[in-house]
């Protein structure tokens, strides 16, 4: 069974932001990873959130395996999105 995706507000905002191909990219790369994500996510050290990498942009999601869901909390350049996060 496929995962569905959720967005926080503020992540939604941040893609819409960035250039249609590298939102595009994004878009395609959480599209794949709804079929199986422990192939595609990473934890992040010392917390309980996980990224996934697109290239020089990261996608900072939590990762509810009772409920099959990918909660998108940030996305963001690799330069600044664990300032922001962290």
């Amino acid at each position: 069974m496929s995962y569905t995706i959720e967005w926080e507000l503020n992540s939604a905002i941040e893609l819409e932001k960035l250039p249609f191909d590298i939102a595009n990219r994004i878009l395609e790369k959480l599209e794949d990873a709804k079929e199986n994500p422990e192939h595609f996510v990473e934890k992040l050290r010392y917390m309980s959130e996980f990224k996934v990498r697109i290239g020089d942009y990261r996608v900072i999601l939590l990762l509810d395996k009772i409920n099959k869901k990918l909660k998108i909390q940030m996305v963001g350049h690799r330069k600044s999105i664990y300032k922001k996060y962290g």
